[in-house]
């Protein structure tokens, strides 16, 4: 196969999503999609994490249906509430005030376009967050780190030490999980061993 045909496109200024597909070698270009983040009424999680994922992944190849197009969109969830990006630091310890000493789950919608081709799938990951005092909470909030992300912590960075288990996949929880999207190339017809030999020589 011919590894030079086509290139890999992430549909996402995410720092995090970019960050893990550097580590895999691979060369790719980002282009943000200007896709609008809304939850639809009565829509699920897994719904919405899927819709927003192809939504993304559409858009840019709309310009580029030659190339691997790559979507995705991150959802926290806890008792039936989407926790999206807090607005300010008060929203964030809202949300962490939620989380603690519970149980949320994050979805990750992940989605690859190749022309007029779609692959998707949804990733679910479980989150265990270990009981927490206030001043712990505030102390996080006050570093900004959770200010971008949905559910308002970063597991890859000092949001490590909120965290006392997960169960399911690791980079799910960071923002784009990685089996899933391999399995997805694997659909669109690139091998692992084909995936592999794309890094960057």
């Amino acid at each position: 196969m011919d590894h030079t045909i086509k290139k890999v496109i992430l549909a996402s200024g995410s720092p995090r999503r970019k960050e893990l597909l550097v580590s895999l070698g691979w060369p790719f270009d980002v282009i943000v999609s200007d896709v609008d983040e809304h939850l639809l009424p009565k829509e699920d999680p897994v719904a919405m994490a899927r819709r927003l994922a192809e939504s993304k992944a559409l858009s840019v190849s709309v310009d580029f249906p030659e190339a691997y197009v790559i979507g995705s969109d991150t959802i926290v969830t806890i008792d039936g509430q989407v926790l999206g990006k807090p607005a300010d630091r008060e929203e964030s310890l809202k949300m962490l005030r939620l989380l603690n000493g519970k149980t949320h789950r994050v979805y990750s919608g992940v989605a690859l376009c190749s022309g007029d081709r779609m692959f998707s799938d949804v990733e679910c990951t479980e989150v265990t967050f270990r009981q927490l005092d206030e001043d712990a909470l505030s102390a996080y909030v006050e570093s900004e780190e959770g200010l971008d992300k949905a559910g308002s912590y970063a597991i890859q960075g000092q949001g490590a030490l909120l965290v006392q288990s997960i169960h399911g996949c690791y980079f799910n929880v960071v923002g784009l999980p990685l089996y899933a999207l391999s399995c997805l190339f694997e659909k669109a017809g690139l091998s692992l061993a084909d995936q592999w030999r794309m890094r960057e020589k």
